[in-house]
């Protein structure tokens, strides 16, 4: 079936051109440095190249592509600075968002927390990276939940994602579902003992592990990275 026939009235064109390369962005069944076209693109949805435009124009924004005149279109290599940046707006904020949880906690909040372990673990036990990715989100925006905060997830959701294709190298090439299952299992176990101060240890933590992943990323892939400005 050809893909233009999945467009349906309440959907535009935009969106699923959008969507799908998003998926194929996201999934790195493109990878950073991939050249795409517009032309190419468009026939593929048998539609013209305006809409596929506009759906290159909301990648670019989420700095999954790379826009040039006169140049090819790109998926978006990774930018140091950027990473640095989103963990340093992503840490602040969660720091803040687990103390408020672990002060905030009730009994139906433990449950939703224990409940959301018993999935990780098994996505782990099935080696299901793609489970694990949207069970990863769905956590933090359960603890969110607990802290009474619910609006601050937007602010992980849109941090987190701009780092998940470099998490998602990791998980593929390295199998790391393990260390992260366990620092989120030490994270809700502090939030359910009250224990802020406990939390926010695990949750940096947590964090710096994106460290490593860069260090051995850009060992084996270094093209995969924006070269540093001069």
């Amino acid at each position: 079936m050809e893909i233009a026939a999945r467009l349906t009235e309440r959907r535009t064109s935009v969106d699923e051109v959008f969507d799908y390369l998003h998926d194929q962005i996201t999934s790195l069944e493109l990878l950073p440095g991939d050249k795409i076209s517009e032309a190419d693109i468009a026939a593929r949805f048998g539609i013209s190249r305006q809409p596929v435009r506009d759906a290159f124009s909301r990648l670019a924004n989420l700095d999954l592509l790379l826009i040039r005149p006169q140049r090819a279109t790109e998926v978006r290599r990774f930018s140091m600075r950027e990473i640095e940046k989103s963990r340093f707006v992503r840490a602040a904020v969660e720091k803040e968002i687990l103390r408020r949880a672990s002060a905030l906690c009730s009994p139906e909040g433990a449950a939703k927390l224990d409940a959301a372990i018993l999935e990780q673990n098994e996505a782990l036990e099935k080696r299901d990276v793609d489970r694990f990715g949207t069970l990863d989100y769905e956590f933090h925006k359960t603890i969110c939940e607990i802290a009474q905060a619910d609006f601050a997830f937007d602010v992980i959701m849109t941090e987190k994602a701009k780092v998940d294709r470099l998490c998602r190298l990791a998980l593929s090439k390295e199998r790391r579902l393990p260390d992260l299952v366990t620092d989120h299992k030490k994270i809700a176990e502090a939030i359910k003992a009250h224990d802020a101060e406990k939390a926010v240890e695990v949750g940096v933590f947590h964090l710096s592990r994106l460290d490593e992943t860069i260090e051995q990323i850009t060992e084996t892939n270094e093209n995969y990275f924006e070269a540093p400005e001069a």
